[in-house]
């Protein structure tokens, strides 16, 4: 079978996190799997929202790969396409995700509000209008 092309986002965690609830209940993701360290902790998990994957990924040595919070800001913002942003993006604040930019229309025509994950990661919940 041939791998259809598609980005597949590794988003760094920070070490010690045990739950990373925060995608199914903000996004509806499912989590496809999770591999735990002996004490528990997440090492690397998969995650599907409506067919797109993304990984979450504890911050290990040397990756060159960092938590948000390490940084004066953000280097990737996750665009996540939504027929309904209003509920989406409410969704997520209800769990837990800080609003960076409330929803609004745009003059592009491009419905899009930004929050910020409980770990950091910047997401741009959007619709073409």
């Amino acid at each position: 079978m041939k791998t259809k092309t598609a980005f597949a986002p590794k988003l760094t965690i920070g070490k010690n996190v045990t739950d990373i609830s925060f995608y199914t209940k903000a996004f509806g993701a499912v989590e496809q799997w999770c591999l735990r360290n002996d004490d528990e902790t997440v090492h690397v998990a998969q995650f599907d929202i409506d067919g797109a994957m993304f990984h979450v990924h504890e911050q290990m040595p040397g990756s060159g790969a960092f938590v948000p919070s390490s940084q004066e800001g953000v280097t990737t913002v996750i665009g996540l396409m939504a027929d309904d942003v209003h509920a989406v993006y409410n969704r997520a604040v209800a769990a837990g995700a800080i609003i960076i930019t409330p929803v609004k229309d745009y003059e592009y025509d491009w419905r899009q509000g930004e929050l910020q994950d409980t770990f950091g990661h910047r997401w741009v919940i959007q619709k073409k209008i």
